[in-house]
């Protein structure tokens, strides 16, 4: 089978275990296991036949302890609550997949909402989910004020910021890209054997494979289960992926479960 092929094939579901961060594994060993048997019941209950398991490892805005410490221990927490995960991705690779500027890419892509009161989302770093109420022109509670969006709410979403000359990208707009590379709309995604692990996490490959016989890691549709401190993350998620052009909207292929946090 050739690469396109094998790139044509899709899981049902990709189902995201977790988002997790270095306070997860420094809080001891009991976080974890909440986690992931809050995590458990949910997973269990959705996954069908050729359904794949994910879990994204923040190495974008802090610093975690090496793989050879973290993938197995990862791995074996999440045993305890009966789950397996297929395929654990690093942050950083949402904002350069190996020598591909996906940050960059997908950012070219972004429409902005019509508002004269601002510049666009690609000079400020920051997209709306509407028109802002002070572009209408009127007062606040006022009986001739239009909605800026339908519901009457208003988002603005940071995408990034630049600071002596670097940019840095944020947890939302990464997390989209995320949704992106699970839904098979970036075509990089290459997930590679796990192998042996190295010390250092530039030294492993952006996505692993975690084990044998696995379904893709590209599907149909996505579903996360997250702790309820991820809402406003997965709202802005939302916002910047409806202002994608040039592809069908991705945002009716996405699913969520929230937790409560501890």
């Amino acid at each position: 089978m050739t690469v396109a092929e094998e790139q044509r094939i899709l899981a049902h579901t990709s189902i995201e275990l977790g988002h997790l961060y270095m306070e997860d594994f420094t809080k001891g060993p009991d976080r974890l296991r909440d986690h992931f048997a809050r995590v458990a019941p949910w997973a269990k209950a959705i996954r069908p036949e050729g359904t794949s398991t994910t879990v994204l490892l923040d190495d974008y805005f802090g610093t975690l302890s090496s793989p050879a410490e973290i993938v197995p221990r990862l791995q074996a927490t999440a045993a305890e609550a009966g789950l397996r995960i297929d395929y654990l991705a690093r942050e950083s690779a949402c904002a350069q997949y190996e020598n591909v500027p996906l940050a960059r890419m997908v950012a070219e892509r972004l429409r902005s909402e019509p508002d004269d009161s601002r510049p666009p989302a690609t000079e400020s770093g920051w997209l709306c989910s509407g028109r802002h109420p002070v572009a209408e022109q009127h007062e606040a509670m006022s009986t001739t004020k239009t909605p800026s969006t339908s519901d009457g709410v208003f988002v603005d979403v940071e995408l990034w910021h630049d600071r002596d000359g670097d940019r840095k990208f944020s947890c939302a707009y990464l997390a989209a890209i995320w949704q992106l590379m699970r839904l098979g709309m970036i075509d990089v995604v290459r997930p590679q054997p796990i192998g042996e692990l190295p010390r250092q996490w530039e030294d492993l490959p952006p996505v692993i494979q975690l084990g044998d016989n696995a379904a893709p890691f590209r599907a149909e549709r996505t579903f996360s289960i997250l702790p309820s401190r991820f809402l406003q993350v997965e709202h802005a998620v939302r916002i910047i992926l409806s202002h994608l052009t040039g592809q069908p909207d991705p945002t009716n292929r996405i699913e969520y479960v929230l937790f409560g946090d501890t």
